[in-house]
This record gives C-alpha cells, structure tokens and sequence, in this order.
C-alpha cells in the first residue's frame, strides 16, 4: 500500500454498535444472557479491544442503554421505528458527534458477541484506498453447501490473485460468480466515510436492493464505491436459541 492510500485513512472513526429488543426468533436478543453479561455488553467489549476508535451502542430501546450502562460503557437511546440499523447509526451519530469531529462511522451489528477485535480492526482498513465510500469484510467458502444456500450472501468482488481486498461490484444470495476460483461468503461489517453513510440514509431503497433484501445494493446503485477485505473467519451471528448456545460454548466465563 502506498504513502498516498495511508494518508487518505481517516483520522477519527467512531464505532457504533446498533441493538433492539424485536427479534422474530430470539425476542430480546441483545439482552441474552451469556455467562452472567448481557450479549450486547459482550460486542460491546469486543468492539472497544479493537482500538480504533470510542464505540457507543445505539439502542432501540432504554432497557439496552441502561445494560450498557451498568457494564461501563456509552449508549444512545434512538427512534424504535428506524428502518434500517443505518439509520439508527446516523441518528446516534449525530447526537453523540454533532460538530462531526468523527470522519469515519465503523458498524459492528449487536448480535456478534463472539466478533473478533481484528475483525473490527480490518473493516476500517479499506478506507485507506481514498476512493472508497464504504468498507466491509468477506470469507472465501469452505463449505460446499454454502455455495448454494440463499441465506449466505455472497460477495462478487475484484480481486486480483493474492490480493487480500478489492472492489466489491455486486451481493447475491445466488451462487455466484461463474466459473473457477472462490466465492466469498460476505459478512455484515462496515465501516463508512461519514459523508458516505449521510448519503446513504438519505437514498431510497433501490429495486435490486428490495429484490435481493440487501441493504447494501442500494450504495452500489446509486455508484457509490464498496472495497472488500478478505479475512479468515465468518464471526458466528445469534439469531436463534441454539447460536445462543454455541456462543455460550464458544466464550469464556468472565
């Protein structure tokens, strides 16, 4: 990487962790308890081990707030109507960086208790390339039935061999793209320029985006510029009873 694509990184990013109660398969999700904490103190935390920045949890909700809370940390109490965890990032964005001293947002969804911190470190890191709206993080598929499973997104992206990111040009729930070489399995990071993720809430949904149900298709269709990073390990998200479990296995008491 280049001297020029290093001073394009922002300078002062900010990580906000968005989480509400409503969850279809698992209600009050961000307040399961794992191993005595609240799953949402546990991203939280893992969150702030990054270093890269202060992170704030946006809450739906003043019962998340007040867990967060009495863990240590910061959270912002937002619309319960948000559409779109976007749109509950900008708005606590906005009331906790008014002046907009934060020049890039970094968004760990709520239900990853078990995210790595260089995961978080790693979505940041694509916005040194300064043409470069909005960041985000892939995996190349191991598992042949992920291949064709609607539920794993893919990620069809440039990338010359060897290189470990490039230019995301479409997300699919098809098996995609054609022919030899990877398919990469996206995972649902992102880390935006601030003027980018104020654009982006600003959009209406595209066609492709309400066709796919991936929010992301609306930045591309409206030409803004996804770089993709290439890392080892799809983070395990809790959206069920028994992710619950595994998370519970996969951490260690406190």
């Amino acid at each position: 990487m280049t001297q020029t694509h290093k001073s394009a990184l922002p300078g002062n990013p900010l990580v906000v962790v968005p989480a509400r109660l409503a969850s279809t398969r698992l209600p009050d999700k961000p307040l399961a308890d794992i191993h005595g904490l609240p799953m949402i103190v546990h991203v939280w935390r893992r969150a702030a081990e990054a270093g890269i920045g202060p992170v704030i949890v946006a809450a739906a909700e003043q019962a998340i707030v007040d867990a967060v809370e009495n863990a240590g940390g910061r959270a912002v109490l937002t619309d319960p109507g948000h559409p779109s965890g976007s749109d509950r990032i900008w708005e606590a964005v906005c009331k906790v960086d008014p002046e907009g001293r934060h020049d890039a947002i970094v968004n760990v969804q709520g239900d990853l208790p078990t995210i790595e911190p260089q995961a978080v470190r790693a979505v940041f890191g694509p916005l040194a390339d300064p043409v470069t709206d909005i960041a985000t993080l892939g995996v190349a598929i191991r598992d042949p039935a992920e291949r064709t499973n609607p539920n794993v997104v893919k990620a069809i992206v440039e990338l010359p061999p060897g290189a470990l990111e490039g230019r995301a040009l479409y997300f699919t729930r098809a098996t995609a793209p054609w022919g030899d070489g990877p398919l990469f399995h996206h995972i649902g990071l992102y880390a935006y320029r601030r003027a980018a993720l104020q654009r982006f809430v600003s959009l209406p949904p595209a066609e492709l985006e309400k066709r796919e149900k991936l929010e992301q298709l609306r930045a591309l269709a409206n030409g803004m510029t996804i770089r993709l990073a290439v890392v080892d390990t799809v983070p395990l998200g809790v959206d069920t009873a028994e992710d619950l479990e595994k998370a519970r296995l996969m951490l260690t008491p406190i």
